[in-house]
Order: structure tokens, then C-alpha cells, then sequence
């Protein structure tokens, strides 16, 4: 990928104009004047605001005074590497459990609005409070510490792999009994929070606050009646937190201090999972998609782009451009206009990102770009683009996962 492209960083952004910051002077430019060693005053004539001889005042119109990368040279508008301050927490006098969902490994929005509503309910209880997160068998995570872990106690076996909410809440109540945690919060979801949650509050006796979304130490606002009203109740020891619930941690990093429990889990499981059901990614909605691969107005060959969502198991999505020229219907549209997607892998080919496009892409983990156009909005949004024709890249991508499912049977063979 080209160095030349400018890719905007909208936290360095906010730092930069937030004075009250921590890493705010960390991310200023050089300033306009400064007093050299002879105690006379240098000025900056490259600095913006600077009025020169012929009376013209220097304005910023490429964020020339934006932050800079580690290497001294601008490129692609990049941050400044600062280091967060790190936050320690020695000897905890409580904790706080957060049970995240990590889909696919990792965390998401979700769990990191959780693990925000964690720190705030420390700051307002005060002490020597420890977010302690509890992870089952084994993640991708590796931004434990920016997002608010103070110390992660990781279960491993086989046992957890898969749908085995029993023997989680066995080592949950396991948990509850060592480590006595003031709080539980987990993320009121479909993907697994809201049935370890209820199923948690069964097995110690409580009873859970469900779609929170206000929650401090005294009283906790809920959505009832499918978010058009609000229901006020005392906080309770259980929580099962709506998105947005409270501001994810960006100011500092955390330990991740790992723990283990010292006494064994018990617990047996009545439910075997036989594993995941094979269903045609097509027939999936487009809201409730986690890979996407879609079309815009830089596909040439459809045959081949079908082909290639068929090969990769993606869920097929298209441009405002492509389902208007009949290309796709139109309840595959993405976009404002169309249906607003949350998949975690978005692979847009040939798709050049007007506004209404990336408004419904917005929430999106990994964007992947596929275009010849190198100064396009999408590629300054995507996380990996491939710039060159989409047809060679499509049929490269067909020959790839062709040979990796051929991999697969031999191996299993």
C-alpha cells in the first residue's frame, strides 16, 4: 500500500484539541516561537498562522500540523506513537468480573463498553478496585491492556470450546466463591452474555438488571418494553449491559495481570455440541452477517464474483451503483440507504465509498478494499487494501481458498 495516502486518526484528533488530556502536549506540533540559546526569540515560518513578509498568513490545509509518525517524515497523517500511561493496581481490595462474549476470539464493541462500565463503577466506589475479565479457551485478543484488563483469568480446556454454557457457569460460580467479585457484568447479547448471565444469576441467587444502560452504585436505568421505556431499579450485583453503556477506555493501559482459580470446577453438562450446521451464507440477512463480500461498480465479472463469494463462504453485499444498474437486488444493498451492516470482515471490490456507503459500514471490525483507485475514500477506511484490477484479484482469491479446502481433505485423510 502506497505511503502517499492520507489516513486521518480521529482520537489523535481529539487529543490534540482536548487540552485536558494527558497525552495532549504530546501530540503538539512545534510551536510558532521559541527562545533559542541566546535568549532571542526564533520563529517558525513553517508554523501555521505564521504571517510572512508579503503579509499572507500560513493556513493548514493538507493537517500538515496534525500528528506525526515515529519516523519524522508525515506520511499518510498517521498518529504519533505516544505511550498511555500505565495503570497498576497492586493489591486489589475488590474486584469487578466482566464475562466479555469475545466473538471470534476477540473483543468487541460490546465487551468494551462493558469493561468501561467496570472502571466507572470503580471510580465511583473509590479504593483498590481490579477489573477482572474471564475468558474461555482461547482468544486473538491482543489489546487486553488498552481496553481496561486488569487482571484475565483464562480457562482453558475442551470442555469450553463451543456452545457449554453448564460447565461456564460451574467455573463462573467457582469464581464467584474464590474471588467474591462486587460486581458481574456481562454484555446483554445474543451471542452468549444473556443466557451465562441469567443462568449465572440462577446458580448464586440473583436477580439480574437486563438491557442496562445508566448504571451507577445506587440505581440502574433499563430499556423495557423493546427500548421505548425506561425502568429504574437499585443496582443490583448482576449486571447485563446494553451497548453504549458507558465510555470504552482509551487514556491508559492495564496490566493484565493473569490468575488462575485453586480449586477444581464442578459440574457435569447434559448438552453435547455436535458442532456447527452448515447453511448457505446467502441465506443469512445482511444485518446479522459476520463476512461480507461486496460488490460496486468495479465489478466487471459477476460470474466470477459469485464464484468468488461462494469459495470464500461469504455473504454477498453491494454498492447503491451495482443494485441501481440491476446487477444485484436490492435487498443486498449496504449503506444508509440500504441495510446497515456489523460483520466482522467487509471485503468491498471495486467499491469507491460514497458517504451514504460508508455510514452503513461504520460499525464494521476489519474493512478489506479492492480497487485501482489508490486516493479512494474506501481505501483510506480499510485496515488492508489490494490495489490493483478486481478480476485478477478475485481469481486469486478463488485459486487460494480452492487449494486450502484441498489442503483440509487431504490432511483429514
Amino acid at each position: 500500500m502506497s505511503e502517499d495516502i492520507i489516513r486521518r486518526d480521529p482520537r489523535a484528533e481529539w487529543i490534540a484539541r482536548n487540552r485536558l488530556h494527558p497525552l495532549h502536549q504530546a501530540m503538539q506540533a512545534s510551536p510558532a516561537e521559541t527562545r533559542g540559546p541566546s535568549g532571542l526569540i526564533r520563529r517558525n515560518p513553517h508554523a501555521v498562522g505564521f504571517i510572512g513578509p508579503n503579509g499572507i498568513k500560513r493556513i493548514d490545509r493538507m493537517n500538515a500540523s496534525g500528528p506525526v509518525s515515529g519516523g519524522g517524515r508525515r506520511a499518510a497523517g498517521a498518529a504519533k506513537e505516544v505511550e498511555l500511561p500505565l495503570h497498576r493496581v497492586e493489591n486489589p481490595d475488590y474486584y469487578i468480573a466482566v464475562v466479555p462474549d469475545m466473538v471470534g476470539g476477540r473483543l468487541n464493541g460490546h465487551d468494551k463498553d462493558v469493561i468501561g462500565q467496570a472502571h466507572k463503577l470503580i471510580g465511583e466506589i473509590g479504593g483498590n478496585g481490579a477489573v477482572l475479565t474471564i475468558v474461555f479457551g482461547e482468544h486473538r485478543e491482543e489489546a487486553f491492556d488498552k481496553a481496561g484488563v486488569d487482571r484475565l483469568l483464562q480457562l482453558q480446556g475442551d470442555e469450553y470450546e463451543g456452545y457449554s454454557p453448564e460447565l461456564r457457569v460451574a467455573a463462573l460460580a467457582q469464581i464467584e466463591k474464590e474471588y467474591a467479585p462486587r460486581y458481574w457484568l456481562l454484555p446483554d447479547s445474543v451471542a452468549a452474555g444473556f443466557e451465562l448471565g441469567c443462568r449465572l444469576a440462577a446458580r448464586i441467587g440473583e436477580r439480574p438488571a437486563t438491557q442496562a444502560w445508566q448504571v451507577s452504585v445506587e440505581q440502574t436505568i433499563c430499556r423495557g418494553a423493546g427500548g421505548t421505556s425506561d425502568l429504574t431499579r437499585q443496582t443490583p450485583r448482576l449486571l447485563l449491559l446494553a451497548e453504549e453503556c458507558a465510555d470504552q477506555i482509551d487514556e491508559t493501559r492495564h496490566e493484565v495481570l493473569p490468575v488462575e482459580l485453586s480449586g477444581t470446577v464442578a459440574g457435569s453438562a447434559s448438552i453435547r455440541d455436535c458442532g456447527q450446521v452448515a447453511v448457505d451464507p446467502n441465506a443469512i440477512p445482511l444485518a446479522e452477517a459476520e463476512f461480507i463480500l461486496s460488490a460496486g461498480n468495479g465489478v466487471r465479472d459477476w460470474a466470477q464474483f459469485h464464484q468468488a463469494a461462494e469459495a470464500l463462504g461469504a455473504t454477498e453485499g453491494a454498492s447503491r451503483v451495482a443494485v441501481d444498474d440491476g446487477h444485484m437486488p436490492r435487498f443486498r444493498q449496504v449503506g444508509a440507504t440500504g441495510t446497515w451492516v456489523t460483520a466482522r470482515v467487509y471485503v468491498a471490490v471495486g467499491i469507491s465509498g460514497a458517504i451514504q456507503h460508508m455510514q452503513g459500514i461504520g460499525q464494521c471490525d476489519k474493512v478489506i478494499a479492492i480497487n485501482t483507485d489508490i486516493g479512494c475514500d474506501m481505501v483510506k477506511r480499510a485496515a488492508l487494501s489490494v490495489i490493483g484490477d478486481s478480476s485478477e484479484v478475485l481469481a486469486e482469491l478463488i485459486r487460494l481458498a480452492s487449494a486450502y479446502r484441498q489442503e483440509v481433505v487431504e490432511n483429514a485423510a
